[in-house]
């Protein structure tokens, strides 16, 4: 998995870099297919704003959290909300695969077999 982390009207210290790389290892167990993450990393006074764009196989997903607090607490955010994102897509992924044929159908193909 590729990441790239970057700040604008923000330097990204090596502290901040090892928060999101800490956080993202927790989030890359949800999804086996992540490809590459970038994060971008901005202060907007009194706002810290942290987005992140997820490449996946076959999906793109974009999060991003405002926070006026600290940017510690906008990375944690964002990556909350990246990871019920990823658990939402995983799950929609195995939804769909997973799904047979409805009760009526079976029940209409057994009384067809019967006869």
């Amino acid at each position: 998995m590729n990441l790239k982390i970057t700040g604008l009207n923000f330097d990204v210290t090596e502290a901040v870099r090892e928060h999101v790389a800490l956080k993202l290892e927790r989030i890359s167990r949800h999804a086996g297919n992540l490809i590459s993450v970038t994060v971008t990393l901005s202060l907007d006074k009194p706002n810290h704003k942290a987005e992140a764009d997820a490449h996946l196989s076959g999906k793109n997903l974009h999060v991003e959290a405002v926070e006026g607090e600290n940017m510690y607490a906008a990375i944690d955010v964002m990556m909350d909300k990246l990871d019920r994102a990823l658990i939402k897509h995983k799950e929609k992924s195995h939804n769909v695969r997973g799904a047979g044929k409805p009760a009526a159908e079976e029940a209409d193909a057994a009384e067809n077999a019967e006869e």
